[in-house]
């Protein structure tokens, strides 16, 4: 047989980047003259939210697919020995899904039988975290390569699930299809998002597969960082990227932990900071005793449980309003619809008083800091005449306890009012638009191509922004170090590949649902919420409205009917409340809530493991065995481990920026820090030492620069005018500017010192 050619698999992965590079940013550029309806779907909607999904996939499983067979079999691997080993897994795999829907059907019926609720969530609760604490118990371990890479022994499916199940975030699963309802096909100029977390975390998995994993799993590393030490030598590129790892890990375990509080609290009813402790201990117990190797199995297990509680809700709120539970075929319909409705909305009177009420809030703020001491001083005079009034006309003391409150909570000094007004003067500016200030679901791109040169320059400043995100998204995927460490964990190389093919599948399973999931709920508020009197809302209204970041209802215009602009939804409720919003047992709520946890448990399980591993492997011991015996070494992992959970619980606990931001800020930083002298380093070996260490602080710290100048304090304590903005690009994708400048500055090192370069 004759071995394919340099020139051939060249030729390959050439023809499968250009097809990704076509298909999501040739089409996602494009989307404005893609406007046309297909068979009930908008062609380019359809295009953004699934057929690029589908064509990824295609990708990653046609490089899985031909790579094998040019590389052939492995010499001296017991095939036959594996298949027995993947058949006895995938029983025992039967077994535990059947059980875990039993289970739910059990937990079910006796909800109908009148099992109270908090025993339902109560049960749920304890025995999926017993659970998972039990396979940390049983996969604890002191061997490093049991620990760091789960012994190499795990099959690609199972890799790929368990990959999936580190993934899928609480970001995905929680904020994602919030964030596709409030922000439709892309979100705008100054908020892009919407279909580019779709496209952007799919899409990644096609360099994932083609420039990276197979490459990392060949050279049988540990940790990511172990591979710049192999490739660059010396001290340096092993600490930088072992420094990066630990930020943008951090980051990204800080959303998952925060996610964790959330969903326990929400569960259990104790308060969110008890919440972050209890999710806490389910995961120290998995990948403080095990390693790799218990996070791997209860990574899988976490996945059926992620799937089933995404899958259930969607099914049948797709069920209940089109007759067929297959959502992804069939919620195109229902875009047309909310069209239509948006239209109506647009033109509502009714909705223009309420616009109207909020630009007048707004004015009053902005009025109030023109004089910020005088203001709030003529504030607490006119509330303690009110007072003083209704004392003397002894009027209802419910009257007077709401100005007593109002009174209470003023701001204590200028400085306070100032950053309070400024925020309620922004937040009533925002709402002060069309549908509450959110863009129409189905258009691409905010502003008007044809437009006046102002809706020109919005139209090309949301789709930059689209692209840019997309771009830091893809790249940053394949950075991760969370995520790369997991195909060391396949028996060989080849296996690595399929892995990451059945991780797209995974992962794509729930990202095809979540842009259904946002349309349908918004469907559902729209159709058969708005327009109803306040007192006829249904009850999960209310219950959700305790928590104002979650969900708000006011009457705004003092009609008594609930208008769109008067129902603010947090794109952390969407997902946790559509099983009462579509009517569901209580069971099925849970479930969600489980799943949730699930999600932000599995992700936070790989993140402190990485975190843990970069520290003491890779910072204190230098990846040297000699310094110490492996137990020793795992010991310091599992100690740096407990530290960093212990730290990031405690920024969770402050209750950061929203999940989705903290995520997408970690792949700028992932993709910057990382991918330039990676990519650079496995194919082409002129990169040198210099190069790699000068592109990595290069790129992140532009990454760095440019957040950190965007941000309001930072640019209130220095004085600074304007809104900072490179070519009107959001600080999320910061990692556009990291990324170029890191490989710009890799390759013009790397140049000027080839003669002292190390070979690759």
């Amino acid at each position: 047989m004759t071995l394919p050619t340099a020139t051939h698999r060249w030729r390959l992965h050439a023809g499968l980047l250009t097809l990704w590079f076509l298909v999501s940013f040739g089409a996602a550029f494009y989307a404005r003259d893609l406007q046309m309806v297909v068979a009930s779907w908008p062609v380019d909607f359809w295009i953004a939210a699934q057929g690029s999904v589908l064509v990824f996939i295609g990708i990653v499983a046609v490089f899985a697919w031909v790579a094998n067979r040019r590389d052939g079999s492995v010499p001296g691997f017991d095939t036959v020995g594996y298949s027995a080993y993947k058949s006895k897994l995938h029983r025992r795999f039967g077994w535990y899904v059947l059980c875990l829907v039993l289970f739910l059907l059990g937990l079910a019926v006796a909800e109908q039988f009148g099992l109270p609720k908090v025993w339902v969530a109560g049960i749920f609760l304890f025995s999926t975290l017993v659970m998972y604490a039990a396979m940390g118990v049983y996969g604890r371990t002191a061997d490093a390569s049991e620990y760091y890479v789960a012994g190499r022994r795990i099959p690609a499916m199972y890799n790929g699930m368990a990959t999936a199940a580190d993934w899928m975030s609480a970001a995905s699963f929680i904020s994602m299809a919030g964030g596709l309802y409030l922000q439709g096909f892309s979100g705008s100029g100054g908020q892009a998002g919407g279909l580019a977390y779709v496209m952007g975390w799919t899409g990644g998995f096609c360099l994932v597969a083609l420039l990276v994993a197979p490459y990392l799993r060949r050279m049988r590393l540990y940790t990511v960082p172990d591979y710049f030490a192999m490739r660059y030598g010396g001290r340096w590129p092993r600490m930088i990227a072992a420094m990066a790892a630990v930020l943008c890990s951090f980051t990204y375990v800080v959303a998952q932990i925060y996610g964790v509080g959330l969903i326990t609290s929400r569960l259990t009813g104790v308060h969110f900071e008890i919440g972050i402790l209890l999710g806490l201990g389910g995961v120290l117990v998995c990948s403080f005793l095990g390693g790799m190797r218990a996070v791997t199995w209860t990574q899988v297990t976490q996945y059926v449980v992620i799937i089933l509680a995404f899958l259930i809700p969607v099914s049948w709120l797709s069920y209940k309003q089109v007759g067929n539970p297959l959502a992804p075929l069939v919620y195109g319909q229902q875009l047309q619809k909310i069209a239509a409705m948006e239209h109506q909305l647009i033109d509502s009177p009714a909705e223009h008083e309420v616009i109207e009420e909020y630009a007048r809030r707004a004015r009053n703020f902005e009025k109030k800091l023109l004089d910020v001491e005088g203001s709030l001083q003529n504030d607490r005079q006119e509330l303690r005449r009110q007072l003083r009034a209704l004392g003397d006309m002894k009027a209802d003391d419910e009257h007077a306890i709401a100005l007593r409150h109002e009174l209470a909570i003023m701001p204590k000094d200028a400085k306070t009012a100032r950053e309070q007004w400024s925020r309620a003067a922004a937040d009533n500016l925002a709402m002060a638009k069309p549908l509450g200030g959110m863009p129409a679901h189905s258009t691409p791109f905010s502003g008007d191509p044809d437009g006046t040169p102002e809706q020109k320059a919005e139209f090309e400043n949301s789709r930059l922004n689209f692209l840019a995100l997309m771009f830091c998204l893809m790249v940053g995927t394949a950075g991760l170090p969370h995520l790369l460490t997991r195909y060391y964990t396949t028996p060989t190389v080849a296996e690595a590949r399929t892995s990451v093919a059945w991780s797209l599948f995974f992962i794509a399973l729930l990202y095809l649902l979540a842009p259904a999931l946002a349309v349908l709920v918004k469907y559902e508020v729209m159709a058969h919420l708005v327009g109803q009197p306040f007192d006829s809302l249904p009850s999960w209204v209310a219950q959700w409205a305790r928590d104002p970041s979650l969900l708000t209802v006011s009457d705004v215009n003092g009609d008594h009917i609930l208008q769109f602009a008067e129902l603010r939804m947090g794109p952390d409720l969407i997902m946790l409340a559509t099983p009462e919003i579509g009517g569901l047992p209580y069971v099925v709520s849970v479930l969600v809530a489980a799943g949730g946890l699930a999600a932000a448990l599995s992700t936070a399980d790989g993140l402190l493991l990485t975190i843990g591993n970069a520290m003491a492997h890779d910072v204190y011991f230098e990846g040297d065995s000699d310094k110490a015996q492996a137990m020793r070494r795992v010991m310091w992992s599992k100690f740096a481990l407990l530290v960093v959970a212990l730290i990031a619980a405690y920024v969770a606990a402050q209750r950061p920026a929203g999940i989705l931001y903290l995520v997408s800020t970690s792949f700028s930083l992932a993709g910057a820090a990382f991918v330039p002298a990676m990519t650079l380093g496995i194919f082409w070996k002129s990169c040198t030492r210099m190069g790699a260490v000068s592109g990595m602080l290069t790129g992140l710290g532009v990454t760095l620069y440019y957040m950190a100048i965007n941000m309001p304090s930072v640019r209130g304590a220095l004085g600074l005018m304007g809104d900072g903005l490179w070519w009107g690009i959001q600080p999320v994708s910061a990692g556009i500017f990291g990324v170029l400048a890191g490989f710009a500055v890799t390759v013009l090192v790397s140049l000027l010192t080839h003669e002292g370069r190390n070979p690759a």
